[in-house]
């Protein structure tokens, strides 16, 4: 369905809708938030079966906004908790599930917050399904991620180039940090893609879902911040040799390239080349190395 197709079934919002509620709270999407909203029905059906969720899950949702996906996500039966940082939309979406889906209201839960700084639920989340403001998204799912290790499942939707990034293996194109970190919290992949033309207004690019089971990290002595600090440290002059770009980090090149071998890693590789548990075997030999030398 398009934006122009017929107004879905009761219980969800179609385009007609979104800008009927738009209208009735004075509300026009803004660049600041990064306001695109779904006015598509098919796509947050699609989303909320790719999402695989289930009526004893707690779903995390962010940026809810005049509440298609969330509507969609309520159909199956599990709750669901709206981090909404715009305060109209969040003391508006209650109302619009009570009236839409007057038997979900009970299962929803609204919070008032920017993503980036909430750090507690009224409940443990299960799984993260959102429609993610492009500005923020990979900031959001990582702090997300690590706050809640509840969390065992994300599927998420996101500009399409971010997607691509974050599902990325070693050795392509678009591997960079985003990938690493990623998966550090589990297995990433690609799950399809979604048009321009099903949000409002329609941004300028194409976006797509990625979606993440939560794994265990790679086994390593060295904790998450010193794994990053050494893929931040790898990525942030890409031609560079991991010699030559953790040399900063380790003290020097000759002590980064001690760790490097410790780790079993070629000094002469570049860091798009290196897997999460190479990076995280080199955190752990240069940790060892300044345990040496203090």
């Amino acid at each position: 369905m398009t934006p122009s197709s017929p107004e879905p079934r009761a219980g969800l919002l179609g385009a007609a809708r979104v800008r009927e509620l738009a209208d009735r709270l004075g509300v026009r999407p803004t660049k600041q938030w990064g306001q695109n909203f779904v006015v598509d029905a098919n796509t947050v059906r699609r989303i909320v079966r790719a999402a695989e969720v289930a009526p004893d899950d707690t779903v995390l949702e962010v940026g809810p906004g005049l509440g298609s996906l969330t509507l969609a996500l309520l159909e199956p039966g599990c709750r669901v908790a709206a981090v909404e940082v715009d305060p109209v939309l969040a003391s508006a979406l209650p109302g619009t599930v009570a009236e839409l889906a007057p038997a979900a209201a009970d299962r929803l839960t609204v919070v008032q917050a920017d993503a980036l700084r909430l750090e507690e639920l009224p409940q443990p989340p299960t799984a993260l399904v959102a429609n993610l403001p492009y500005n923020v998204s990979v900031p959001v799912v990582l702090h997300l991620l690590q706050t809640f290790p509840s969390i065992r499942r994300v599927l998420v939707m996101v500009q399409l180039e971010v997607a691509e990034r974050l599902a990325a293996p070693p050795g392509s194109r678009t591997y960079g940090v985003p990938s690493v970190k990623a998966a550090w919290y589990g297995q990433v992949r690609l799950a399809g893609r979604v048009p321009r033309s099903v949000f409002w207004p329609v941004p300028n690019v194409d976006s797509g879902l990625v979606s993440l089971e939560r794994g265990d990290p790679p086994a390593t002595t060295a904790d998450r911040e010193q794994v990053f600090a050494v893929v931040d440290a790898a990525f942030a002059q890409r031609r560079k040799t991991v010699r030559s770009a953790l040399s900063g980090l380790a003290g020097g090149g000759p002590a980064a390239e001690a760790a490097l071998l410790a780790a079993g890693v070629d000094p002469r590789s570049r860091g798009e080349q290196l897997d999460v548990a190479a990076f995280a075997a080199i955190a752990e030999a240069l940790a060892g190395e300044a345990r040496v030398t203090t």
